[in-house]
């Protein structure tokens, strides 16, 4: 057998999972491979917990069983890594909280134990902004993971999913689990050069995830391409169960790219942020490239039951209130060592009435068939994730609010949303692009996305990670 090990950081999870199967190295060796990543990369400060002991043993496990012929899923014998906020039974749930260190889970979530079911390997929990609120990825008291696209600034890795996006990136691992209330998967996908996918909501059991707005939290992966994204998805929505039932069958299917069709564009004048001068280049290059590549861009400005920011903003309401209800006693006790920040995000939520709040509630299913109508069943829109790349951080974490105005609106609505890598900005940071379809087309979505992610990416480097000692 072939214990090879070499160029294992930057290969796809399926890849890797066909050497396996192929028993050209062993989920141990690529086990292995990784841990010795994790550990010399430390400064990155992607993970908040590593479980090596666990992990070779769940590689050996999976060993086993490909040996005796039982391969257990697409992505058998793989590492991934999971967001601090999804709980494993005897290990700490912190949240990317200080508050919480001391909180051990008594429960395995649901998409750890259907990781485990696929004979995947879970490396570890990687950092999270605290709570999981806000999009830069900032978090001072636990340590802001360093976006290894730039070696000599620590800049925003993109948030909620910090560390998970980090991690891939860095090739710490080949594929994560990270959550997305508000944009908390696209927007570090995009700020990292990845693909990160926000699946309907209720495709995924968010059961045994630390909650931050209840009725909005959704999982889903951060990976190096669709293929992996893809197949992912398909090991966390199975079983079906609940409302997404139908959305979970049609994921466990095989992965067609769409031939190059219509597709919506968001116009300018209903972009909720302005661009950078370098993501407006990338958006302008992407368009343009698209249309070579054969598809029908279609200009869309949405009428007013639809604007992009406003549907943020109902979005931003509701996580402010039903985190209020989570993680107010903690954000009322001076004593309790949260980042001032998020303190007063969650203080905030007070200030919402419950009339205005159940307002928004409402009104989320009828403007997700608003939405359906005025683009189509089979209907795709595009428009940027961000108004620009990852920034250096600051102290009040203000420099990143357009991610939220242009990512928000997805949750609101409860609709499938996808990130791809499109390019890179003046300060040669990556720039991301977003891709929506209506509720429950997550398979339609992902087959079209498979389609214009190579027309996308049009440059293919890599971080450099010699400062790290990878």
């Amino acid at each position: 057998m072939l214990e090879r090990s070499e160029a294992l950081c930057f290969q796809s999870a399926l890849q890797i999972a066909h050497l396996i199967a192929t028993r050209q190295i062993t989920s141990r060796a690529v086990t292995h491979y990784f841990l010795d990543r994790i550990a010399r990369g430390s400064e990155l400060n992607a993970f908040t917990a590593v479980f090596a002991e666990q992990a070779l043993a769940a590689a050996d496990a999976a060993d086993s069983a490909l040996e005796a012929g039982h391969p257990l899923s697409a992505l058998h014998g793989v590492p991934v890594a999971i967001k601090d906020n999804i709980e494993i039974a005897h290990t700490p749930a912190s949240a990317g909280s200080l508050s919480r260190l001391s909180t051990v889970s008594a429960v395995t979530s649901t998409v750890a134990q259907r990781l485990q079911a696929a004979g995947m390997v879970i490396l570890g929990k990687t950092q999270m902004t605290e709570f999981a609120f806000g999009l830069s990825g900032q978090n001072p008291t636990r340590g802001t993971p360093w976006n290894p696209w730039d070696t000599t600034l620590h800049r925003a890795p993109g948030g909620s999913s910090s560390g998970a996006a980090v991690a891939v990136a860095a090739g710490l691992v080949p594929v994560a689990v990270g959550g997305d209330t508000g944009g908390s998967i696209r927007a570090p996908a995009s700020l990292n050069h990845l693909v990160g996918f926000k699946p309907s909501s209720g495709v995924i059991s968010v059961h045994g995830v630390v909650p931050l707005a209840p009725s909005l939290d959704v999982l889903g992966p951060i990976a190096r391409d669709v293929g992996d994204a893809h197949a992912l998805t398909a090991i966390l929505a199975s079983p079906s169960t609940g409302s997404g039932s139908s959305v979970q069958a049609d994921l466990a299917g095989e992965l067609v790219p769409a031939k190059p069709g219509t597709v919506f564009v968001l116009d300018q004048s209903a972009f909720p942020s302005a661009l950078s001068m370098g993501a407006r280049r990338v958006w302008d290059q992407a368009l343009v490239t698209l249309e070579k590549a054969g598809w029908t861009l279609q200009s869309w400005v949405p009428e007013d039951e639809l604007n992009i920011g406003r549907l943020s903003e109902c979005n931003s309401m509701i996580i402010a209130y039903e985190g209020y209800r989570e993680f107010g006693h903690l954000a009322h006790d001076p004593a309790q060592p949260l980042w001032e920040v998020v303190r007063n995000r969650i203080l905030a939520g007070a200030t919402i009435s419950r009339d205005d709040y159940e307002h928004a509630v409402a009104q989320r299913a009828h403007a997700a068939e608003a939405f359906r109508r005025a683009i189509g069943s089979s209907g795709v829109l595009l428009m940027p994730v961000s108004g620009h790349g990852a920034l250096p951080l600051d102290d009040q974490d203000a420099a990143h609010v357009s991610i939220g105005t242009f990512s928000r609106a997805s949750n609101y609505l409860g609709t499938p949303a996808i990130a791809l890598p499109a390019g890179f900005d003046e300060a040669q940071m990556p720039i991301g692009v977003q891709l929506l379809s209506p509720v429950s087309t997550d398979m339609h979505l992902l087959n079209m996305a498979s389609a214009m992610a190579p027309a996308l990416l049009l440059d293919e480097r890599k971080p450099e990670l010699g400062r790290w000692g990878l």
